[in-house]
């Protein structure tokens, strides 16, 4: 990361991650998206980060963002929702941006239902945490954070 890249990392949260606290509380817990948000903006900053985060209901609205993200940010950490399963037009615009992508899952979607198991987001990003709940989003910006500073293992 050069000295003058941005130090800002753009989170998406996709369809229904609004619903975060009410939705489905036995597979992805009790916390709020606000939580997420406020969780993903302290580890940010820890690492003198800060986080511009979007959440839609809209492909679209998450594609422009992605898209945005190339003039500002130096990097994206993505829930894709639903999407992850069915979205090729939301993996080419993370492929298009050419910024370091980390996927998190709240929910181990390898021991759900079999659609669940296949992701486009995969093969374009860096940085996978799956199935670690809400505090996933820590790990992801953490490990973002050392692929972007050059101090990631391997």
């Amino acid at each position: 990361m050069s000295a003058h890249a941005p130090r800002r990392l753009l989170l998406v949260n996709g369809p229904n991650l609004n619903l975060l606290g009410t939705r489905e509380p036995d597979v992805y817990g009790s916390q709020t998206l606000a939580d997420v948000e406020d969780l993903a903006a302290a580890t940010a900053a820890a690492a003198g980060f800060e986080i511009r985060a979007v959440q839609s209901n809209h492909e679209g609205v998450l594609i422009d963002a992605i898209h945005a993200a190339r003039q500002d940010c130096a990097g994206i950490v993505i829930n894709p929702g639903g999407l992850t399963h069915t979205s090729v037009v939301l993996r080419d615009a993370l492929s298009a941006v050419a910024l370091p992508v980390a996927e998190v899952h709240i929910s181990n979607v390898y021991e759900r239902e079999p659609f669940r198991h296949h992701s486009y987001v995969t093969d374009v990003a860096v940085v996978h945490v799956i199935g670690e709940g809400v505090n996933g989003y820590a790990t992801a910006i953490t490990r973002l954070i050392a692929v972007l500073t050059g101090q990631a293992d391997g």
